[in-house]
């Protein structure tokens, strides 16, 4: 036996591959298609009936108080529809970490469809109900569903995905973020849904995704590595990852996780507090931080904004820039497909690389295409194109590649908190621009680009000088490449290093015999 133990330790396995499994491909689209489609889904579904829902606002504020609504509190009132959406994500990202510990990864996505179901009946209703108010308050509830949805979407395919394929599956979430975004877009159409009788079914809409979701998810298995490391159910954990994989042998993924399991109890379950604190995961938090930042302060809101501003400019017939806009939400979408199958080829790395350089480019040429479009005929033409370049670039890289980094920088035991804290910062910088952006107009003008533009460089000089790729690799090399970055000897010369991932040797009990392995 001894010797048996010794060759398993000294002979280097022949790696298989993981595989896109029917199972692996349905789990997936049932839980992006139920969760992250609506974040995107609502995200623009109250742009194009803006001027109707504002309308009602002011019948409804006549038929009760017999006088007509003041601009300023019209101002107010829209502001918060729009604005309570990005501030209820942010709650539902403070709820991740509980939430996924007590319940689980599917039993989250599960109780979230309660945050869609019921306002989605509620704005749907609104008209019935002459009631404005509870579409205000529906924002802010079906904002706390996109804010977990957000981050426990890539956290639960991440975790299910053979690491292999755990690039392109973690992409899935923004591809139908930004399909939820075509959507609405072409419902939106004023011969669509975009009308005067049409919204409130419009914003009604993102309660089928949910019950779908809720009809269809349990039937797929929890997070195996929740369900052995949380849960302590080998069996149950063995049976999802054989569904999963589409063999039976999954004792290598099985003896990772218990390996993983012994670095966690040393770990311990981190809080956000401990995470910010805790030196071994500097590197990690900030780069994750970071990512997040400059994922919405790089003015992708503030270029979906602006965009039908630059198309009438350009001479686009006012009638037709829905349609140019629907163009644009379509280009979104084939990039981020086009991310799926390239991710995991060129590396995380070289494409939040290339998307944040081709979006600090394009915003320069924007601005200055903008600036003397008046004195030069074919630059309104210029300005299209930059659009559409910066949403190209921002489709491969920034959008899509900081969900995957979040999942693979942290392990099982500080995985959840660094969601949360992820989370927490997407959409307060969500909330902010939404917030400040009229004011940079403004106040900047054609100029307010640049601003993006530096923050796209700042993050494209942070990524070139820390962020390693990860591409390849398993949870726990991914943990050696950021201890040297965190000042820490991964072969545990750092007593630091050594309490967070001890040398242990512990037993796997397998169907014949026990096998000896030593842990990272």
């Amino acid at each position: 036996m001894a010797q048996d133990a010794e060759h398993v330790e000294t002979t280097e396995p022949v790696e298989r591959k993981g595989k896109l499994t029917s199972t692996l491909i349905l789990v997936t689209l049932v839980s992006t298609i139920g969760s992250s489609f609506q974040y995107g889904y609502n995200v623009a579904a109250i742009n194009s009936p803006a001027p109707f829902m504002q309308s009602f606002y002011n019948e409804t504020y006549l038929v009760r108080y017999d006088s007509p609504m003041t601009t300023s509190l019209e101002t107010i009132l829209w502001s918060l529809t729009v604005s309570l959406y990005p501030l209820g994500g942010f709650f539902g990202s403070l709820l991740v970490g509980p939430l996924v510990y007590k319940i689980g990864r599917k039993g989250t996505l599960l109780v979230n469809n309660i945050f869609s179901i019921v306002p989605a009946i509620l704005m749907g209703t609104s008209v019935l109900s002459k009631s404005f108010e509870v579409i205000i308050a529906s924002r802010l509830v079906i904002g706390i569903c996109a804010g977990l949805s957000s981050n426990v979407v890539p956290m639960y395919v991440g975790e299910m995905s053979p690491k292999n394929l755990r690039g392109a599956i973690g992409v899935m979430p923004q591809l139908l973020i930004t399909i939820g975004i075509l959507m609405a877009q072409i419902f939106g159409i004023r011969i669509i849904l975009g009308n005067h009788d049409g919204w409130p079914i419009l914003l009604a809409l993102t309660g089928i995704p949910a019950v779908m979701q809720l009809m269809i998810l349990p039937f797929f298995p929890e997070s195996p590595r929740y369900t052995l490391l949380h849960k302590g159910k080998e069996d149950k954990a063995r049976k999802a990852l054989q569904r999963l994989r589409g063999w039976n042998d999954v004792d290598d993924e099985i003896k990772e996780m218990y390996q993983e399991d012994q670095s966690e109890k040393a770990e311990g379950r981190l809080s956000v507090s401990n995470l910010c604190t805790f030196r071994p995961l500097r590197w990690q938090l900030i780069s994750i931080i970071v990512l997040n930042m400059g994922q919405q302060l790089s003015g992708i809101n503030a270029v979906y904004y602006y965009a039908d501003t630059i198309y009438a400019q350009a001479g686009v017939p006012g009638d037709t820039v829905q349609y140019v806009t629907v163009a644009t939400g379509s280009v979104n979408v084939l990039m981020t497909v086009a991310a799926i199958f390239i991710v995991d080829s060129w590396g995380r790395r070289l494409l939040l690389l290339l998307g944040f350089g081709t979006c600090c480019t394009a915003c320069v040429v924007l601005t200055i295409a903008l600036v003397y479009q008046t004195s030069v005929s074919w630059l309104p033409y210029l300005s299209i194109a930059c659009v559409i370049i910066y949403v190209i670039g921002h489709a491969i890289g920034p959008s899509p590649v900081p969900y995957v980094i979040t999942t693979e920088m942290f392990r099982q035991a500080s995985r959840p908190a660094a969601f949360m804290v992820a989370g927490s910062v997407h959409w307060l910088c969500n909330f902010i621009v939404g917030l400040i952006f009229e004011f940079l107009r403004k106040g900047l003008g054609s100029y307010c680009f640049i601003l993006f533009a530096a923050i796209c460089l700042a993050t494209f000089l942070f990524i070139f000088f820390v962020v390693p790729e990860t591409k390849g690799k398993t949870f726990l090399e991914i943990s050696q490449i950021m201890a040297k970055k965190n000042g820490l000897d991964e072969m545990t010369d750092s007593k630091e290093f050594l309490d967070l991932y001890p040398p242990v040797k512990f037993s796997i009990p397998e169907k014949s015999d026990n096998v000896t392995i030593t842990a990272l």
